[in-house]
């Protein structure tokens, strides 16, 4: 992984920590909308943390295969981020 461990691990460190928080909220049934709000702030870091590891890929891996000027692996890296773009788009 190119991204930087360091950001992307307390990013992930920290959405585990707000899952943990939710499932005890969840426990001490807590009102739903405060429920609700903990997990979209908990989307959103890993969020964070998806674009943190897709901007390295790109800046990295992709940059390399088109320096390379391989045109398979051009296409193979092509293929691998218009395959993330549909899964965002969901």
């Amino acid at each position: 992984m190119r991204a930087d461990k360091k950001t992307v691990t307390r990013l992930l460190k920290t959405a585990r920590g707000q899952i943990d928080g939710i499932l005890a909220m969840i426990e001490d049934d807590r009102y739903c909308i405060e429920i609700s709000n903990q997990v979209m702030a908990t989307q959103s870091i890993l969020g964070k943390a998806n674009k943190e590891i897709l901007k390295a890929h790109i800046k990295g891996c992709v940059q390399e295969a088109f320096e390379s000027g391989e045109e398979a692996q051009q296409e193979a890296k092509i293929a691998e981020v218009l395959a993330l773009v549909d899964k965002l788009g969901r």
